[in-house]
Order: structure tokens, then C-alpha cells, then sequence
């Protein structure tokens, strides 16, 4: 499906330049002079460069449809990932790049939905918050007001996060996994 160059969207995946690319950023520029354009941040899919490009109005880019299929993450073993279709039951392993950050906040059993493209998997989507535990956390500065001031803490993967002061450790909160930030404390 060809879009213009200015209608694309963060999180789109297109094809560009024989490579298939995520929208990361979107800045949309109407200089004085000349026409408009978008000024897009593309990040490689399949080996993870990152690119900076102008698209103009008048230019159309392939907008990718991928597949998608559910899978459960199994366990880690160093830098690979095993997962397994849910369908089928068939496993198989990635490069733990392929997550980035996200790949701290998996959990044995988790279920994830997997981009496929060509049969051939490109990235994979965890759900948007987890539960996790905080095992340590900064003491509360006195003086501090509770309104603005947020504390580092150390989530039970290894993650650093900012909590609010009242949080501490062993307590259970909600982190949105792609920010990478609190979100309430858990029920």
C-alpha cells in the first residue's frame, strides 16, 4: 500500500530503499521557503541501523503489513531468546537485539506477539506494562516535596526506574515496559 511521504506515522513500517524500516520519530517541517516535508528517523528492522530521511509530499513510500502470530517466551540462554508459537508449538531463537531495552522486562511464560516478514521474525512485541519488584530504593530526602521529586530504585530485573518517595523496596508496582517508567503500585 503506497502513502505519501508526509502521511507516515510513528510505528509505521515501510519499505525503503530495498530494506524494511520502522518509523521511529516524525517531525513535520513547512520551511518559508519551498515545499513541506517530513522529516522521519527510520530504524532498520533487520540489522538495527538508524537512518535520517526527507520525505516531500510528492514522494510515496510502500507502507509494509506484517505478520503477526502469538508466541511464549521460554526461557534466556546468554544473548539468544527462545520462544515458542503457540499454535504449533514449534520454538524458535532470536538475538536478544532484536528487543533492545524491552528484552530486561521478559518473564518465563510470557505470552508476546511476534512481526513476522516473510515468514522470517523482525521484532517482538511485549505487553505494554508488567508487574516487577523493587528490591532496592533510595531513602527519602526530608525536605523534598512529594509533588515533583521522584527517587531511583532498582527493579528485581536489573532495571533502574525513578518511583515516587512513598515507594520502597519489596514493594510491587506496574512499569510500562517501552518508557521504562512507573506507572501505580500493584494490587
Amino acid at each position: 500500500m503506497k502513502i505519501s511521504g508526509v502521511d507516515i506515522r510513528p510505528g509505521n513500517i515501510i519499505e525503503y530503499e530495498k530494506g524494511i524500516w520502522r518509523a521511529v520519530k516524525i517531525q513535520h517541517t513547512q520551511p518559508g521557503k519551498g515545499g513541506a516535508y517530513m522529516q522521519v528517523e527510520l530504524k532498520n528492522l533487520i540489522d538495527g541501523r538508524k537512518n535520517n530521511v526527507r520525505f516531500r509530499s510528492a514522494e510515496s513510500v510502500e507502507r509494509v503489513r506484517l505478520d503477526t502470530k502469538d508466541f511464549q517466551f521460554l526461557f534466556a540462554d546468554g544473548e539468544t531468546l527462545t520462544f515458542m508459537d503457540k499454535d504449533s508449538y514449534e520454538q524458535i531463537t532470536l538475538d536478544r537485539g532484536v528487543l533492545g531495552d524491552a528484552a530486561a522486562f521478559l518473564q518465563d511464560g510470557m505470552d508476546v506477539v511476534m512481526e513476522l516478514y516473510d515468514e522470517r521474525p523482525i521484532s517482538v512485541q511485549l505487553p505494554d506494562t508488567i508487574e516487577a519488584m523493587i528490591v532496592e530504593a533510595d531513602a527519602v530526602i526530608k525536605g523534598q516535596t512529594a509533588s515533583s521529586s521522584y527517587k531511583p530504585a532498582v527493579l528485581d530485573n536489573g532495571v533502574r526506574i525513578m518511583v515516587p518517595p512513598h515507594i520502597g523496596a519489596g514493594t510491587r508496582i506496574v512499569v510500562d515496559v517501552y518508557a521504562q517508567e512507573y506507572v501505580k503500585r500493584a494490587e
